[in-house]
């Protein structure tokens, strides 16, 4: 009888363990409780159209006094400009010097972003388009050469990729054209939910809103500037969410706009200039921007996040602040725009408050 028991006894642990190695094999499973989500706004380090708007150091320091900040399981910018080492800008082309805005990046200007510490990018904006399409391809092998993950343009529709255990999904919109639109959010809306069945953390960014310091808040409206509808970037956001996006990273107005934390998702509606060199306007709120390093559990829940103030100045760049002032702007403009959220901010953090 008790050799019965051993036996019975065996061949149930036996089945357990057949049990558990096969749910292993065919279950996704995060296996990082805490995430870092490290996203900052406009990054431009130096155009060679025209000539002579490199920055004297070939762009080599660009980054140096935020690089201790830019770590994270993700590192996000919005590349705003093509890489692309020679040709003209089709745009330009009746236009006066020193009146039109095309930026084209080096080649060699990838190694710079990846040594920065960059890991995802969006390439869904305007100035993604001022090289035609030649601009966009050669931005994306460059991207992808360096191993910079990206999204945004018709051909690069969306990425999914598998960082340390956790698999992230992407996908980036602007309104302009050979773009993911953020005024088509039915088509947003499918696109992430195709990627929240196969990803474990969905990261969505948009290229939206009306530019400069007159529209710094955000009006849960459509914007329209130069005659161009910019989205209802509230709407954008909140409905990406519901489809299940974990993180919403907003930019375009090269000014920084509120936060908000929407069923327990981040969302910041614009991250302003971080690193923008030659003809970007950098006057006042124009020259401040966060670092955000975004702490979220392994269901993409907003813990809380921490942000490193920067400013940049005419011949001189890209520096800390320490004076904190676009930590304190932020703070004002989510107040007046999302007093709901429950946002506390102290000492360069945002936490949600716990009713």
């Amino acid at each position: 009888m008790k050799k019965i028991l051993l036996l019975l006894a065996a061949i149930f642990v036996g089945t357990v363990y057949a049990q558990a190695d096969t749910q292993t094999d065919t279950t996704s499973v995060v296996t990082k409780d805490t995430l870092t989500i490290v996203a900052v706004g406009d990054v431009m380090i130096g155009s060679a159209f025209p000539a002579g708007n490199l920055p004297p150091d070939d762009a080599k320091n660009s980054f140096k006094q935020v690089k201790p900040y830019l770590k994270g399981d993700i590192v996000f910018g919005n590349l705003e400009g093509a890489i692309l080492d020679e040709g003209n800008s089709e745009k330009c082309k009746n236009s006066e010097a020193g009146t039109c805005y095309a930026f084209r990046m080096p080649d060699r200007y990838g190694d710079i972003l990846k040594e920065a510490g960059f890991n995802l990018m969006s390439t869904a904006n305007n100035h993604a388009n001022d090289f035609g399409e030649k601009g966009r391809r050669n931005t994306a092998k460059v991207l992808d050469n360096v191993g910079i993950y990206h999204a945004g343009p018709v051909e690069n529709k969306s990425v999914v990729f598998e960082k340390d255990g956790v698999k992230y999904g992407f996908c980036a919109f602007s309104p302009n054209s050979n773009m993911l639109s953020v005024n088509n959010i039915a088509q947003a809306t499918d696109l992430v939910k195709e990627l929240r069945a196969q990803a474990d953390i969905v990261i969505v960014s948009f290229h939206g809103g009306a530019e400069g310091s007159k529209h710094t808040r955000v009006p849960r409206t459509n914007e329209f500037f130069y005659g161009e509808n910019r989205g209802d970037v509230h709407k954008f956001a909140h409905s990406v969410i519901d489809a299940g996006a974990d993180i919403v990273l907003g930019h375009g107005p090269h000014v920084t706009r509120a936060v908000e934390v929407y069923k327990g998702k981040f969302i910041t509606y614009s991250m302003g200039n971080f690193n923008t060199y030659g003809q970007f306007n950098l006057q006042g709120v124009n020259g401040i921007a966060p670092l955000y390093q975004i702490k979220i559990d392994k269901n993409g829940n907003f813990i809380y996040a921490d942000v490193i103030s920067t400013k940049q100045t005419k011949g001189i760049g890209l520096e800390l602040d320490a004076e904190g002032r676009v930590f304190q702007e932020i703070k004002r403009l989510t107040g007046l725009d999302f007093p709901e959220a429950q946002l506390q901010f102290e000492e360069g953090k945002i936490r949600q408050l716990v009713n």
